[in-house]
């Protein structure tokens, strides 16, 4: 899977992706990421990237010019086929795990992520050039250099080789209608908080259906929040 990711502020991305499980998948080939400066393709000697909004009102907003010139640049230099063009944005689709699934399942496909900033993004941008728009919650950030990080880490730790053990993946929360249970590990009993006997006692059938439980309380507590 091959990930473009078009941001004002590309230094955001090295640390990140080059840690953990990200830089494990990315030094095997499971997927590439290319970080393109905004800057760098503005059609003015000052690399301006923003403007006033019409209108009036508060806040700038990203230029449609340097956006445009971006995508085409990379589907014409990187001879792109049908690529999914993402905007991060505050009023998109809310971003959940089968759309993550739904991705993921397609490991060839290749991302273009448009990371938002300042107010906004000059309408054009969402209504001719993205093919979708993607929220990662009910909130607002500076900008869409972090969804656009969760997006890449969601997505890459379900692509063929890159967990390990793909059940682990496969029952984490938010893969079915239940969140996932507790989990404990060593050591058996830290500063008089001990491990539930059950899951010392070996005995399988109970310990699924302990978990079953844990479960379900665990998705209870968050409905009544």
């Amino acid at each position: 899977m091959n990930f473009h990711i078009i941001s004002a502020f590309p230094g955001v991305f090295e640390n990140f992706l080059n840690e953990s499980i990200l830089k494990r998948a990315k030094d095997a080939g499971a997927f590439y990421y290319f970080l393109h400066d905004l800057r760098e393709y503005a059609n003015d000697k000052h690399k301006t990237v923003d403007d006033y909004a019409f209108g009036g009102g508060p806040g700038m907003i990203l230029k449609p010019e340097p956006i445009f010139f971006a995508v085409e640049y990379i589907i014409s230099h990187y001879k792109v086929n049908n690529p999914r063009i993402i905007l991060t944005s505050a009023t998109g689709r809310l971003l959940d795990q089968q759309y993550v699934n739904d991705v993921a399942a397609n490991p060839d496909e290749t991302l273009i992520i448009i990371c938002g900033h300042y107010k906004g993004v000059d309408e054009r941008v969402r209504k001719y050039l993205a093919t979708e728009e993607i929220s990662i919650g009910t909130y607002v950030l500076t900008g869409g250099e972090l969804p656009a990080l969760i997006l890449v880490d969601s997505m890459v730790r379900l692509l063929p080789g890159v967990l390990g053990d793909l059940d682990s993946a496969m029952s984490d929360s938010y893969q079915s209608d239940v969140l996932d249970s507790a989990y404990f590990t060593r050591p058996q009993n830290f500063r008089g908080m001990a491990v539930p006997d059950v899951l010392l006692s070996g005995h399988h059938e109970k310990i699924k259906h302990w978990r079953q439980e844990s479960s379900l309380q665990n998705t209870n507590r968050q409905k009544i929040k």
